[in-house]
């Protein structure tokens, strides 16, 4: 069943006070930037929001600033945008490679980094990226603006730290991590343009054969993206070992929550996941 036109309303807003008035006033609008994802249920008639303002042409919404401690992102970003700038390649690889395999090249046009964290879906290609590099989000309303680590974020399925009155204006990145190893990778049906059965992100800092410390993000195992933090501090101050590497698949195949969809199993999620974070850590040394 498709969508009814006449049934949906769509403003444009001039500026960000237009836009954060309308999230403010009570008549249940919905922000939408590149409309990725929101395309897909409105062309299948499946999209719940008849109200829609659109943030694509807000300057503050667009562009990347780089300080000499941090990198931040404008939420209206477009993947190509991201992929393109040298300091984000150089320092932040492993978003730069989630954003490359974020749908077509239309798609990385058009969409933002933004919209694939308020779209809330625990398999999508940023969030674990955004995880291991630890992450702030800036959130805001009329009222003022907020931050929040990005993984406090998200607190269920397609739930989120993030009022009816607020847009998601930044995600800050601080620029610690020129010297850690950095790992990822996505299991799909295909190469390009799958939804992913698993997506694997891990940054570590090693001294000699001891991890000194060490981040996991994995998507599509859980309710939402998943910072591993129990097999963190399994791992952290140990030297690295076979039996250490059999004890974190254990950890970790605990600390996920996969379940059998139309994509993959449980079972293959599981199984997955522990051989990407052996070869992770395999790689570490």
């Amino acid at each position: 069943m498709r969508a009814h036109l006449p049934d949906f309303e769509l403003v444009v807003a001039a500026d960000l006070p237009s836009a954060l008035s309308l999230l403010g006033n009570g008549e249940s609008w919905r922000p939408m930037a590149g409309g990725t994802d929101l395309m897909v249920l409105f062309n299948a008639g499946r999209l719940p929001y008849r109200k829609l303002v659109s943030i694509a042409k807000i300057a503050e919404l667009n562009g990347i600033t780089v300080s000499p401690d941090s990198i931040t992102i404008a939420a209206g970003t477009t993947y190509s945008v991201i992929q393109r700038n040298p300091i984000l390649k150089a320092e932040f690889p492993l978003l730069c490679q989630a954003a490359n395999w974020t749908g077509s090249p239309a798609n990385q046009n058009r969409g933002t980094i933004g919209g694939n964290i308020a779209n809330a879906s625990p398999a999508a290609d940023t969030p674990p990226a955004l995880l291991v590099y630890d992450a702030e989000l800036e959130l805001i309303s009329a009222k003022g603006s907020r931050r929040i680590p990005y993984h406090q974020f998200h607190t269920g399925y397609k739930a989120m730290q993030m009022r009816p009155d607020e847009l998601l204006m930044k995600i800050h990145l601080p620029r610690s991590h020129h010297s850690l190893k950095q790992y990822a990778r996505k299991v799909g049906t295909r190469k390009a343009q799958a939804i992913s059965k698993v997506c694997f992100n891990g940054t570590a800092q090693m001294d000699g054969s001891v991890i000194t410390s060490i981040r996991i993000g994995i998507g599509s195992v859980a309710p939402i993206p998943l910072r591993c933090h129990q097999v963190e501090t399994a791992l952290t101050g140990q030297t690295l070992t076979p039996t250490l590497i059999s004890h974190a698949r254990e950890v970790v195949a605990q600390e996920i929550k996969p379940i059998d969809d139309i994509r993959s199993t449980s079972q293959y999620r599981s199984l997955v996941t522990q051989n990407l974070l052996s070869e992770f850590l395999r790689q570490l040394l």
